[in-house]
């Protein structure tokens, strides 16, 4: 592994494993199942992307995510380990890679742990068993367990855990059990998101025909505000909508995109923003990995769109305000050379009447209110 002392190349680095042995029924992200013949020629295209983007960069975050990168065998997870191997990182590097219960084993957490990989998060969603099924997961909450101390055996002590609320047929007092038996764990870092019924999802289709049995919008705010305050009374402090963190445990990948900084994305379906620029690779596995046979970064790249202005000032406001602390007055000014008061005076003075936005001093910010209602606030910070 090659360190370096941060300077001011450095930049985070995203890369996507797009396979999956099962797809779970709410998920529209790009992964599939059925396509592991492919996996070993895919992981051979992706080390090219990775040796070719990150070359003469030092990189300050990295963030393995999926699909079901522990779903990778030994073999191919070494494929990929001499590709980032080579890449210039910076000394305090944080490396986080997503797994679910089911396929961690010791010898790929040994693995990991000798990739330089410092952060995992599980996929766990419930504790309970009945929900898991019904969610197409590929786990129960004992195989959670089991793979949650395989990984503290092998010495990670960085773990988040992912969670899901207002889900189908689940219960407020499921819910609960979940939190405390995920708390008896003891992990670093909850990501806790309320479900939504993307398009293109077999729960879409499940909704429209009226047989998806969802908890009520009070009863899912309620599910949310519990969890709010059983984890800040548990020390974890909330610093996004969905997410919760032991002092000093935030991820630093994640509040790259929040703080809208540059970051590079590596493998099917992956984003990257350079200069302003959003690029977006292919969908397509097959696609990606013969594009990548000639080394191709011009063709795998299926949208390149430079941000107006606008769009600019749209996603810093949309990203900062997803976090606690809000947004800086500051570096909106001197970002953008733009007083915000002159573009969004009318809409921020409202909302703060109404106590759904905070203004203190250099801050904007969401309150616990106007967390709640907040598609409809940022609704109204699109300029026209």
């Amino acid at each position: 592994m090659i360190e370096t002392k941060i300077n001011g190349n450095s930049i985070s680095l995203y890369i996507h494993i797009p396979f999956c042995k099962q797809k779970c029924l709410y998920c529209d992200f790009i992964s599939y199942s059925n396509k592991e013949s492919l996996k070993k020629e895919y992981i051979k295209a992706l080390s090219k992307e990775i040796s070719i983007v990150t070359k003469n960069r030092i990189i300050n975050t990295i963030f393995i995510g999926g699909g079901t990168p522990t779903y990778l065998s030994l073999e191919e997870l070494k494929i990929l380990k001499r590709s980032i191997d080579e890449i210039h990182k910076d000394i305090n590097l944080e490396f986080t890679v997503e797994g679910n219960p089911g396929t961690f084993t010791l010898e790929k957490l040994k693995l990991l742990k000798s990739m330089g990989v410092n952060r995992l998060s599980i996929g766990l969603q419930s504790f309970d068993d009945a929900l898991l099924k019904k969610l197409g997961r590929i786990h129960n909450a004992k195989e959670f367990i089991d793979s949650f101390k395989k990984a503290r055996l092998v010495g990670f002590n960085n773990i988040n855990i992912d969670l899901m609320f207002g889900l189908p047929g689940q219960s407020f007092e499921v819910w609960k059990d979940t939190l405390n038996k995920v708390l008896t764990l003891k992990p670093e870092h909850l990501s806790c998101y309320s479900l939504i019924v993307e398009e293109n999802t077999p729960f879409y289709n499940m909704y429209n025909d009226g047989v998806l049995n969802l908890p009520g919008e009070d009863r899912e705010r309620e599910m949310y505000e519990y969890c709010i305050n059983f984890l800040a009374k548990n020390g974890y402090n909330q610093y996004e909508i969905s997410n919760f963190a032991k002092y000093n445990k935030e991820c630093r990948h994640n509040l790259v995109y929040w703080n809208m900084k540059e970051y590079l994305g590596c493998g099917v379906g992956a984003h990257s923003y350079i200069k302003g620029y959003r690029y977006k690779n292919t969908s397509l596995v097959e696609e990606y990995i013969n594009y990548m046979k000639d080394n191709s970064l011009i063709k795998i790249r299926e949208e390149s769109h430079k941000n107006t202005l606008e769009e600019e000032i749209e996603e810093f406001i949309f990203m900062g305000l997803r976090k606690i602390k809000g947004i800086s007055i500051k570096e909106f000014t001197k970002r953008f050379k733009i007083d915000i008061f002159n573009l969004y005076g009318n809409i921020i003075n409202k909302y703060v009447k109404l106590g759904f936005l905070i203004l203190k001093k250099d801050t904007l910010k969401l309150s616990k209110e106007g967390i709640n209602v907040s598609n409809t606030i940022l609704s109204d910070f699109v300029l026209k």
